[in-house]
C-alpha cells in the first residue's frame, strides 16, 4: 500500500479549509474534454481519485455522472462532506481503492497523480477500470512567464524539500505501456480571480510542504508574500488579482 507522505498528511491536515479556500477551481473548457475525451457523461460511474475538500468533484458533478470520491486524509474528506454531503466519499488510497474490478467508467485525478504516481497505483487504477477506459490527469500549473508568479515561486521553493511535484515530471516514469497509452495532453488557460488573500496568501499555505511548517515558519512565508503583494505594481492597492495558470489535463487509455 501507498504511504501518505508526511507533507500531504501534516500539512493537508492541518490546512484543509485553507485549502478549499485558496486553491483554484478549474476552466469551464475543461467540460467538453471530460465528455469527448475520458467519456466522463450522464449515466457513468467515476471515480475522483485523491478529491481532496471536492474542488474537481464539483467540476465532475457538472457532466451528470454517478461520482464517487475517494480521498486518504481525512480532514480533506471531512471538508468535502460539509460541501457535497450527497457524494459518496470512501477512504482509500490509489494502492488500495475499496471498489471492484472493472467497476468504474473512468478515473480522474486532478491535483493529485504526482503523489501516488507508482506502478502498483497504475495497477490499482486499471483494475477497477473497465476495458478501454480512460485514466484523466489534471494540474493547475501557475505560469510563471509572469514576473510576480515567478517572483512568488522563488519564496515557496526553498521548502519543498522531497515532495512530489508535477514539474519535475517524475509522475510520467510508471507509464511504461503495461497498464494505460502514454499521457496525451490538452492545454486550457485559467485565471483565479479574488482578494490577494485568497489567491496568494490562502493558495501558498494550502501548498503541503508549506501547510506541514510550524507556526513560526509559515508566518514568515505570509510576511514574504504580503510584502511581495505590497511591493509589486501589478498587486499593490488591488481590490482583486487575476492569478494567472495553465490547466493540464491528460488522457490515458486503459490497455485490456
Amino acid at each position: 500500500m501507498t504511504e501518505i507522505h508526511i507533507a500531504a498528511r501534516q500539512g493537508f491536515s492541518t490546512e484543509a479549509l485553507t485549502y478549499m479556500r485558496g486553491r483554484p477551481d478549474y476552466p469551464a473548457d475543461i467540460l467538453p474534454w471530460l465528455a469527448d475525451d475520458l467519456g466522463v457523461a450522464s449515466g457513468k460511474l467515476v471515480v475522483d481519485l485523491g478529491a481532496g475538500t471536492g474542488k474537481f468533484t464539483r467540476m465532475l458533478l457538472q457532466t451528470g455522472a454517478d461520482i464517487i470520491a475517494v480521498e486518504p486524509v481525512a480532514a480533506m474528506r471531512m471538508q468535502l462532506a460539509k460541501g457535497l454531503s450527497w457524494v459518496r466519499t470512501v477512504a482509500g488510497n490509489a494502492s488500495a481503492i475499496p471498489l471492484k474490478p472493472a467497476s468504474v467508467d473512468a478515473v480522474i485525478c486532478a491535483q493529485s497523480f504526482h503523489w501516488f504516481a507508482t506502478h502498483s497505483a497504475l495497477r490499482e487504477i486499471h483494475r477497477i477500470l473497465k476495458p478501454g477506459a480512460k485514466l484523466g490527469l489534471v494540474w493547475n500549473v501557475r505560469d510563471e512567464s509572469v514576473d510576480w508568479v515567478e517572483a512568488m515561486s522563488r519564496i515557496i521553493t526553498p521548502y519543498e524539500g522531497d515532495v512530489p511535484r508535477f514539474y519535475r515530471g517524475d509522475w510520467r516514469k510508471p507509464f511504461s505501456g503495461e497498464y494505460f497509452t502514454a499521457p496525451e495532453q490538452t492545454v486550457f488557460a485559467y485565471q483565479h480571480v479574488g482578494t490577494a488573500e485568497e489567491v496568494i496568501l490562502d493558495r501558498v499555505l494550502s501548498i503541503s510542504f508549506i501547510a506541514a511548517l510550524t507556526t513560526h515558519e509559515k508566518s514568515k512565508v505570509a510576511d514574504q508574500l504580503r510584502a511581495l503583494i505590497a511591493s509589486h505594481p501589478t498587486l499593490r492597492g488591488r481590490d482583486t488579482i487575476a492569478f494567472p495558470y495553465r490547466t493540464e489535463a491528460y488522457r490515458c487509455t486503459s490497455l485490456d
